[in-house]
């Protein structure tokens, strides 16, 4: 058995205004191509398909011809969840097509534990792999909302309920298993926020409840789970140290913070293991997914800035730049200057952030801050400072704050 667990696609994402379809195209074939070259059984796709509940049709075009061309690379089952950004309708809309595929979409977590449950069968109708396939949970998936519930009380609720969440459905699919002619595998997929994992600056990952509530710990997982497949941070890495519970990242850097970390997926190889009776063999590996695109940062005055980017002129290949000035001279035009060094070339400046500018305003706290860089909190906070509210006051105001927040967040989730 041989799985490819990959997430966080975002198809439909622009880059400071520039679209990125011909990356997203370029990185659904060099999948397909991964699945043939390295003989893969099941493709596991953790979330966040799009970047938005209300995708465009190109975007929507790329998914389903890529869904469609799965087959031809002998993959044989397909097992998507959805994300925050996801619409869990506009995923299921089509599940009946795309289950004659071997493509199963689970989007919603409201109908009880046995139907976030895949069994997988092989070309001899055996079963071969057992899926929890645990889609993003929303706040009201888990929890009932409480009179007077202060925010602690919230967070431990939350906590609660995507824990037991996992539990119940663990615990379907192993009564399931029991119930089978042979052991199989048994894998569980899941968005959400990992506490103590990475991200960068810029990347475009958000929380996924108010006021940073519920980064989760690798124990919610129950052990009878041989690997875990997680979508939503999108720096690759494992969870509290356990290997076979990881993200797989996302495989385009959705921001300049990420213009030199290599994007990969997660391939994973189950044997039975000999000397345990319904036990396997793990091997992981992952394999670096190709750049689409360059990208690159540039950081420093006026002279340091020409000479880069005549530099990455002189290669003759496409980049899109990021610039960072970090002077304390003013120069006139910065902006009309830089692109007449980039003129007639393939390097095109996107973004233009002067540090300067941005001290006379929200002053950042790093040296490559900017206000997209910010939580909701901390811009909250850093107009506290501004204005001089003692700090006495401020546990009361943020408890307010929060309050707003959370009467946002569930007015977008009853839309939705």
């Amino acid at each position: 058995m041989k799985i490819l667990h990959t997430s966080d696609w975002h198809l439909g994402r622009s880059l400071h205004g520039r679209a990125r379809y011909a990356e997203f195209e370029g990185f659904l074939a060099w999948l397909l191509e991964a699945l043939e070259q390295h003989a893969i059984d099941v493709l596991l796709v953790a979330g966040d398909i799009f970047d938005t509940t209300t995708p465009t049709h190109r975007a929507q075009a790329l998914y389903y011809q890529f869904l469609a061309r799965v087959a031809q690379t002998g993959c044989r089952h397909v097992v998507i969840i959805a994300g925050n950004h996801d619409s869990p309708s506009l995923l299921e809309a089509p599940q009946s097509l795309l289950e004659a595929l071997q493509v199963h979409v689970v989007a919603r977590a409201d109908q009880g534990p046995e139907h976030e449950i895949v069994l997988l069968k092989d070309a001899r109708n055996h079963p071969e792999l057992l899926v929890c396939a645990v889609p993003y949970l929303r706040d009201r998936d888990v929890r009932a909302p409480r009179a007077g519930e202060t925010l602690a009380d919230k967070e431990q609720q939350l906590k609660a309920g995507i824990r037991e969440h996992y539990e119940a459905v663990v615990t379907a699919a192993c009564q399931l298993g029991e119930q089978l002619t042979h052991p199989v595998p048994l894998v569980a997929m899941g968005h959400l926020f990992a506490a103590g994992a990475q991200t960068v600056a810029g990347d475009g990952v958000r929380d996924l409840y108010v006021g940073s509530l519920a980064h989760l710990t690798a124990d919610i997982f129950p052990s009878a789970i041989d690997y875990v497949a997680l979508g939503h941070l999108h720096v690759p890495q494992s969870v509290g140290g356990n290997p076979a519970i990881r993200y797989s990242g996302s495989p385009l850097p959705m921001g300049f913070g990420e213009a030199d970390h290599q994007k990969s997926v997660c391939v994973v190889s189950m044997t039975p293991d000999a000397a345990r009776s319904a036990s396997w063999n793990t091997r992981i590996a992952t394999v670096p997914i190709p750049r689409f695109q360059a990208l690159k940062r540039l950081q420093g005055n006026w002279d340091d800035l020409f000479r880069q980017l005549q530099e990455l002129v002189a290669t003759r290949q496409s980049w899109w730049v990021e610039v960072v000035i970090d002077a304390p001279d003013v120069v006139a035009d910065w902006r009309g200057r830089l692109d007449d060094v980039v003129r007639d070339s393939n390097v095109e400046v996107l973004r233009v952030c002067n540090h300067r500018r941005a001290a006379q305003t929200l002053a950042p706290h790093q040296p490559d801050e900017t206000l997209d860089d910010l939580t909701p909190d901390q811009v909250f906070e850093r107009c506290l400072q501004a204005h001089d509210v003692p700090e006495a006051q401020w546990a009361a105001l943020f408890e307010t704050y929060h309050e707003v927040l959370h009467t946002l967040y569930q007015a977008d989730s009853k839309a939705e």
